[in-house]
């Protein structure tokens, strides 16, 4: 295949991904092709080609096509660049200003959540999470903040097994059935916590930041340290509050 030949191909290709993009859901092949006024047989031959290179994941259960991990990648590698972090940094300020605890940024890198920012107190105490940490999306509540937005067969492509799902201290989901659960609450309530997932003794609550298109692309946290279930009604809603405010507040500034 020529130069001339391979253009219209990458157009094409681009076209798909721009079309999964703006999807709540997955998709199937033939609306694909009925969207952007393809033959069958392109429309297959693209997808085939942009899941081998991991942009696109096929879900057979559901003969449906969605966004790869290598789609998550590149989106977390746009949003590591300055506008994000430049539009986050004094509303973390402020964050902490108000809660005396520590603030973080983060985004999804396919099944792991990444920190791209850290504002401590005056006062700071050591945690794992710094700039640059990866840990396991289904583990601090930032990562399932994310997650719980995310459509339910993404979910499913992210964490395909039990071997997808790493444990540090014994606790958190095992397994897709107890991560949905989780997912749910966190939906229902509008933040996620986790006590003693991540690190013992400490605890955190998130709330995520979407884009014009009602999409997760990042998630702010509060990570403090506490020893209390997590209904307990003195310490967990006044930090999600303000977490929860904070993360509205990105998100504005975002569109």
């Amino acid at each position: 295949m020529g130069a001339s030949s391979d253009v219209p191909a990458l157009r094409r290709g681009l076209a798909v991904l721009r079309l999964l993009a703006g999807k709540a859901g997955p998709v199937t092949a033939s609306s694909v092709a009925r969207e952007l006024a393809l033959p069958r047989s392109t429309t297959y031959h693209l997808l085939s080609e942009l899941a081998a290179a991991g942009f696109v994941t096929h879900l057979p259960d559901d003969r449906r096509y969605a966004l790869g991990l290598a789609a998550f990648e590149l989106g977390s590698a746009y949003l590591r660049h300055d506008p994000l972090e430049r539009l986050a940094k004094p509303v973390l300020r402020r964050l902490i200003e108000h809660t005396g605890q520590t603030a973080h940024l983060g985004v999804l890198h396919g099944r792991e959540t990444l920190y791209l920012i850290r504002e401590q107190p005056p006062n700071p105490y050591l945690t794992v999470t710094d700039v640059g940490v990866r840990l396991p999306a289904q583990l601090p509540a930032s990562g399932r903040a994310m997650l719980a937005h995310l459509p339910a067969a993404q979910v499913r492509a992210l964490f395909p097994t039990r071997d997808s799902f790493v444990d540090r201290t014994g606790r958190g989901p095992a397994n897709l059935p107890a991560l949905r659960r989780l997912l749910a609450a966190d939906r229902r309530r509008g933040w996620a916590v986790e006590d003693g997932y991540i690190t013992p003794g400490f605890a955190s609550v998130a709330a995520p930041v979407f884009d014009h298109g009602g999409r997760p692309i990042a998630a702010i946290s509060t990570t403090f340290p506490h020893r209390c279930d997590p209904e307990c009604t003195e310490t967990w809603p006044t930090l999600a509050t303000e977490t929860r405010r904070a993360a509205t507040d990105l998100t504005t500034r975002l569109r």
